[in-house]
């Protein structure tokens, strides 16, 4: 390997064998694609410090958990309370005739209003047995039996946001008590939460999980309140960095933005959590839909579907089908992608980027203008050296547009839509110089 390219390379390789390490992963399985043997440079010095990883993976939760970010489906954005244990069977029933489970959407999440009022007698949490008679524990067995995962909320307060009984001050209860039911995932909230700071709240139900003999993914839903990109790798699996997402272009941009400051914090283990996806609940259109999937898929935010899986149009089914877009998020370096570049009028023509296994990039051509617009990248911008031939296949075309594109790449992109695509450099050996 060049010189140039050990250095480029180093610090993400350092990061990853220390983390890797601690967490008793093979090394050699993990950073494989980092240290394939090259005859030149394709990337500039400044590479890592367009794509910072300074914090990747110092800090993640070693649980087992979360080497790529979580995805499946969470019932509060279509369907809030309005919930039961029959649409959790059928929507479950769904991901695996949709062929969405095979495809990694094997988290089936309950959201809040699933519990009854109040504790029972001994204290312990319990279902609402108008809406879950049968029980949590019938359902995860449900889940389980088609390969699928289950998942439960509650909040780090006294109550949680629609005034069910929180877990505050009752961690190492209600984590025995989902380990019993064979629980999987746990979205914990912040509402209710008698003003203690979150990080004093969040870590009592991380030991209460960890000591109950179930591995339970710890998504924590703080909101971004108290910067939690900063502290909670120590914590969770993934922590929200932004109030909730509403459908709603202004919402999914607005929460993109605030979720690209802490790119550098994310990586196997811990991710940043920008809320769920919106997409086929009819405040956006197709083009934004595509927009907030795609760039969801690059930031390698948790991929949790908020939408009714048992009507599916097919448009909706094509963008969460997407397998190409789906393994950008999947991809196991786990460097989460960022903004590069903004230009025209508020900054409305947008690229964005990431590293990917194999020395690849995924970059996005984000029009979020008022009008059709070409968007150009160019390698300076993307962090290659600019006589760099680069292969480009289109993510969204599902076909290579370009085999030997060099200093820069432009395209019309659609209003409020997102071109998305793989640049794979072209290596040149000795032989052909």
């Amino acid at each position: 390997m060049a010189k140039q390219t050990q250095s480029n390379f180093a610090c993400v390789y350092l990061v990853l064998f220390f983390f890797l390490r601690a967490s008793s992963i093979s090394v050699s399985a993990r950073v494989a694609p980092l240290l394939q043997t090259y005859e030149k440079s394709i990337f500039t010095s400044n590479f890592h410090s367009i794509y910072d990883t300074s914090k990747y993976g110092i800090l993640q939760l070693n649980n087992g958990l979360a080497r790529t970010p979580q995805m499946g489906w969470n019932s509060w954005n279509f369907f809030a309370c309005d919930i039961n244990e029959t649409v959790i069977k059928e929507t479950a029933d769904a991901l695996v005739s949709t062929g969405l489970a095979d495809l990694g959407y094997v988290y089936v999440n309950i959201d809040d209003c699933w519990s009854a009022a109040t504790r029972n007698s001994e204290g312990q949490l319990v279902p609402d047995p108008n809406t879950f008679p049968s029980g949590i524990k019938a359902l995860a067995d449900y889940v389980h039996k088609r390969g699928l995962k289950l998942g439960i909320y509650s909040d780090a307060g006294t109550f949680t946001c629609q005034v069910r009984p929180g877990s505050l001050f009752h961690e190492v209860d209600d984590a025995d008590t989902f380990a019993s039911w064979d629980v999987d995932y746990l979205k914990y909230d912040n509402c209710y939460n008698l003003g203690i700071p979150p990080k004093k709240r969040y870590p009592p139900m991380r030991d209460a999980l960890n000591a109950s003999g179930r591995s339970i993914f710890y998504s924590l839903c703080e909101w971004g309140v108290d910067y939690p990109a900063l502290w909670a790798g120590k914590v969770g699996n993934s922590w929200r960095t932004t109030e909730d997402i509403y459908d709603s272009w202004f919402s999914m941009t607005t929460i993109a933005d605030l979720n690209d400051k802490w790119a550098a914090y994310a990586g196997p283990g811990g991710w940043n959590d920008p809320d769920m996806l919106e997409v086929g609940n009819g405040g956006m259109t197709f083009q934004e839909y595509r927009s907030h999937f795609s760039i969801w898929a690059l930031m390698k935010a948790p991929m949790i579907i908020g939408s009714d899986l048992r009507n599916l149009s097919e448009e909706t089914y094509l963008i969460y089908s997407n397998k190409d877009v789906i393994a950008v998020n999947q991809d196991s370096l786990g460097v989460q992608g960022r903004k590069v570049q903004v230009s025209g009028k508020d900054g409305c023509r947008q690229v964005w980027a990431g590293p990917l296994s194999g020395n690849r990039l995924v970059v996005a051509l984000w029009n979020r203008c008022s009008q059709v617009s070409t968007i150009t990248a160019s390698w300076n911008v993307l962090g290659l050296q600019s006589g760099t031939q680069v292969s480009i296949r289109d993510l969204w075309q599902h076909k290579v547009i370009a085999g030997d594109a060099v200093s820069s790449f432009s395209a019309q992109v659609d209003v409020h839509d997102c071109n998305m695509y793989i640049f794979s450099p072209l290596i040149v050996s000795h032989s052909e110089e």
